[in-house]
């Protein structure tokens, strides 16, 4: 029978080998003179002695796969070839019955894809042995204050004793923009990871739909979502948004408190993370279960306009070309019902910023990964169409539409104040159609007009 400090994770979610090709592909954009090192975030105090439920940062569970805290990965060239580490909390019997197993220092050497591991602990003595024989620091910084401090006192020190000493790294640079790069494409493996959690979360929706049936809460539909996310091991990837009438109009709405009445539509824009991957799925549905007329007309242009935008997630394409393809959709819907008196050019505007960004007024698409909204830089100089889109990166495409009760101006005839709704899938980008991996939760008028209550 194994000692609680023997038991060991089993270990990351990756083959060995996936970790090592996206370490190398970035250590192959650093100098041999310099060390990476890439820590996890701390753990957050929730209240009193609580913390909030620790998740590992995105970039270590990239590079490593680890998930636990007070953790370091570090990089360094030596003997003609790159070297890794896991900093690690070792085994400790008496925490571990309180807080659970850790997999240690053994563990993560035997397990993970690095050449070493070592106590958390010793690494600032470790680091600071290796940083003498380095010019650059390559690190993520405001995660670890004490690495922070090391590192920056080392630079100061060698910046003003360098024609002394000759020893210690004198330039700091930040990694986060090389690994955003690679984080970008995903893998094929990555892409299972992210088809498993759409699924979840199509699921999720559709049991929330099933459920529905008249006068209802937020809270009793975002519990039966966030039962669909735990009861199929994943988590919730973002704070879900569960929104019945003119909250919906609110865009990071997030009491889920009150009461949806029968007239109402609801929005529930809720998501999970399968091994740290996401999934963001938005749907707005009649809690009656049939759209009014003036709901109706209104759902269809958003549908339409993300219709639109999923035909230009195409390789080649650039970034902007979905956004606008829902734009021009939005904007003609806008004027043909009369909520906007203007010509076409004036409701999209020069730079897609017209009269419709008042009823349409955040973008339509973001990367998607191990963050919802995920790294990269898609506009590089904050202007103009941005990158091109390419084979392997996935993005949300969520258009909508919002006209609140609750403002002073709401700026559409009253038939439509009151309404929100919001049409979100996820799609990856391939090199021929685009792939929507969240296909399987309804969003036309017709399947889900025939979902809503049919599990009551």
């Amino acid at each position: 029978m194994l000692e609680l400090g023997q038991i060991m994770h089993s270990g990351p979610p990756f083959s060995r080998e996936e970790y090592l090709r996206r370490q190398s592909a970035l250590l192959a954009q650093f100098d041999p003179s310099t060390i990476l090192l890439v820590p996890t975030n701390p753990s957050m105090r929730r209240s009193h002695d609580v913390n909030f439920p620790f998740r590992a940062s995105s970039n270590i569970l990239y590079l490593t796969g680890w998930s636990e805290p007070d953790a370091l990965f570090a990089a360094w060239h030596d003997a003609g070839k790159w070297v890794t580490a896991l900093f690690v909390r070792d085994n400790d019997e008496a925490a571990e019955r309180w807080e659970g197993r850790r997999a240690g220092v053994q563990g993560a050497l035997e397990n993970w894809p690095v050449d070493h591991a070592f106590a958390y602990p010793t690494r600032i003595e470790t680091i600071r042995t290796i940083l003498e024989k380095r010019t650059t620091v390559a690190l993520i910084q405001g995660f670890d204050p004490v690495l922070d401090d090391l590192v920056i006192g080392l630079i100061a020190e060698r910046n003003r004793d360098k024609t002394v000493t000759g020893r210690g790294p004198s330039t700091l640079t930040d990694p986060n923009n090389k690994l955003a790069e690679l984080r970008l494409r995903k893998s094929d493996s990555e892409i299972q990871q992210m088809q498993k959690s759409a699924l979840i979360a199509s699921e999720a929706h559709q049991l929330a739909m099933k459920e529905t049936s008249g006068a209802t809460s937020e809270c009793k539909l975002q519990s039966i979502v966030e039962a669909a996310f735990t009861s199929n091991n994943s988590q919730c990837s973002y704070g879900s948004i569960v929104a019945g009438g003119d909250n919906a109009t609110i865009l990071h709405y997030h009491s889920n408190s009150e009461e949806i009445q029968v007239g109402d539509l609801v929005l529930i824009d809720a998501g999970c993370e399968v091994n740290g991957y996401a999934s963001d799925i938005t749907r707005t549905w009649p809690v009656s279960g049939k759209f009014s007329n003036s709901q109706k007309e209104i759902y269809l242009i958003v549908l339409e306009a993300q219709e639109a935008a999923i035909s230009k997630c195409r390789a080649g394409n650039s970034w902007s070309d979905p956004h606008r393809a829902a734009m021009e959709v939005i904007s003609n819907g806008l004027i043909e019902l009369g909520i906007l008196n203007c010509s076409f050019e004036d409701a999209m505007g020069e730079d897609l910023n017209g009269e419709a960004r008042q009823f349409f007024m955040h973008g339509t698409s973001h990367s998607l990964g191990l963050d919802v909204h995920d790294v990269g830089i898609t506009r590089p100089n904050g202007e103009g169409p941005g990158r091109n889109l390419e084979s392997g990166m996935v993005l949300t495409v969520e258009p909508g539409l919002y006209f609140p009760l609750w403002t002073d101006d709401g700026g559409a005839p009253e038939r439509y104040r009151g309404i929100g709704i919001r049409i979100e899938d996820d799609v990856l980008i391939t090199e021929d159609e685009p792939f929507v991996l969240t296909a399987s939760c309804p969003k036309t008028v017709e399947d889900i007009e025939a979902i809503i209550g049919s599990g009551v």
